[in-house]
């Protein structure tokens, strides 16, 4: 089984989305999201998206990028915000890749549906020309 790490800024609505649909649609790798600055909370906007696509799970909450790592070793690190990609540390030896996407939060829900749609196409794309599925 493969692991990815998805990384954010706060951790509550991009990586959570990303977690969500990666796990579901790929039964092969293992996703856990982290944020370089969590605000504790899940968007409820992306638990709506996640719970719609049948994708939520109760273990998905905003947490570091120091609690996320005890799920490791990880094959891949995926960065999904701008400020992600600039301020999260590198993890030696981890190839990284940066896959930017809008930040739905404090926008109206079809922003959130926007972003999840978005991540089915960019984000699963690269993921199986990574992994080669």
């Amino acid at each position: 089984m493969k692991k990815i790490l998805i990384l954010c800024t706060q951790n509550s609505c991009r990586s959570i989305i990303a977690e969500g649909l990666i796990n579901k649609y790929f039964s092969q790798i293992k996703a856990y999201s982290a944020g370089s600055n969590p605000n504790g909370k899940v968007n409820q906007n992306a638990k709506r998206v996640l719970i719609e696509e049948n994708a939520w799970s109760k273990k998905y909450h905003s947490k570091s990028i120091e609690e996320a790592l005890k799920f490791g070793p990880f094959d891949l690190v995926i960065t999904v915000c701008e400020n992600a990609a600039k301020n999260c540390p590198t993890l030696p030896g981890i190839k990284t890749l940066h896959i930017p996407f809008e930040d739905p939060n404090g926008k109206e829900y079809k922003e959130f549906l926007k972003t999840k749609e978005e991540m089915k196409k960019r984000l699963f794309n690269a993921i199986r020309k990574y992994f080669q599925v």
